[in-house]
């Protein structure tokens, strides 16, 4: 078997060690990346991978990419911008990729989503499950974009003869991820809260720098074992279809404090959901503020199916993905 495979977003904090994970298989020839800014793959140390400055949004150049493809891997995704400007940026280009890779029967494609397409909904079972509809958060946009685009790959892919293997992980850490708090960047989030919030913490400045602590857990996956799970996938093991991402056991505030040499401060649950409720109506934040609205709601997922039916074998736990986070932002915190 000799493939040639596709990236958009190559550079990122799931795409360099996904491409990573494909030099280092001998079944993968040609890597072809595409990123809208200039990479040098030489200076990565990776001699398969070819660079193709390109942008989602340009029909003729995501056509050109999957022309020469066998499998298709769809990693570029806007996080941060105006909500109608991401979610227009989001489903436009994750059409384009779709279709062209549909076009150019692209014999399997790859889609990297997000736990938050499932949506921070109180009456979803834990743990969630793929048998689960994807139906996000209209609050979150984020949440939102990723359940949309989910809905635009199963329209394309019906009845064509490319396979679409969609991931779900959770919240993707490592040394090469930027060090977030419920997806938040820390140095945001005390800024973010309303007074109502923050006057808890003003009643303690003695023991500042504090984080809330709503006591909701969460699950980490490192970025080198979702790569893993992406390679799996390229080489077309286990069935199509969506996969879970978690590494082993849960987190919470109180353990990101420890790390951090911090301390926590309880958030009683009316707090939480006030932050959320009024975040939610300041139309002038961006969107990450949003992701506050993660932290009133558990979105722990089961990953059995990746273990069976990928042979999908997380090397990190949860605290041990954390504390490799931490560690490598030590500079960046004591700054």
């Amino acid at each position: 078997m000799s493939l040639t495979v596709a990236v958009t977003g190559p550079t990122g904090e799931i795409g360099k060690p996904f491409i990573k994970a494909l030099e280092r298989q001998k079944d993968v020839t040609r890597i072809l990346g595409m990123a809208r800014r200039p990479f040098d793959p030489k200076a990565h140390k990776w001699s398969k991978t070819e660079y193709r400055q390109g942008d989602v949004l340009d029909r003729a150049a995501v056509d050109a990419l999957c022309a020469e493809a066998d499998v298709v891997v769809h990693l570029a995704f806007i996080i941060v911008a105006g909500s109608k400007e991401s979610h227009n940026i989001n489903l436009e280009g994750s059409r384009n990729v779709f279709e062209a890779a549909v076009k150019a029967k692209s014999q399997r494609l790859v889609y990297a989503s997000s736990v938050a397409a499932y949506g921070f909904h109180e009456d979803n079972p834990l743990p969630l499950t793929e048998d689960l509809p994807a139906r996000g958060t209209d609050a979150h946009p984020y949440s939102a974009d990723k359940a949309a685009v989910e809905d635009v790959l199963s329209e394309i892919v019906e009845d064509s003869e490319t396979d679409a293997y969609v991931f779900r992980p959770c919240i993707v850490a490592g040394p090469e991820a930027p060090l977030l708090i419920n997806s938040i960047p820390y140095v945001q989030l005390s800024e973010r809260l309303p007074g109502a919030v923050r006057a808890l913490f003003d009643q303690v400045p003695i023991l500042k720098p504090v984080l809330p602590d709503p006591g909701v857990p969460f699950q980490l996956v490192h970025h080198d074992d979702v790569a893993l799970a992406l390679r799996a996938a390229v080489l077309g093991r286990g069935a199509p279809g969506v996969y879970n991402l978690a590494g082993k056991g849960e987190v919470t505030m109180r353990d990101l404090a420890d790390a951090l040499g911090y301390y926590t401060v309880p958030v009683p649950e009316l707090a939480v959901d006030a932050t959320a409720e009024v975040i939610s109506r300041l139309p002038f934040l961006p969107d990450e503020a949003s992701w506050i609205e993660a932290a009133r709601i558990p979105v722990v997922m089961d990953t059995a199916k990746a273990r069976s039916e990928l042979g999908w074998r997380p090397r990190h736990d949860a605290l041990d993905t954390l504390k490799a986070t931490v560690e490598a932002h030590k500079q960046d915190l004591s700054a």
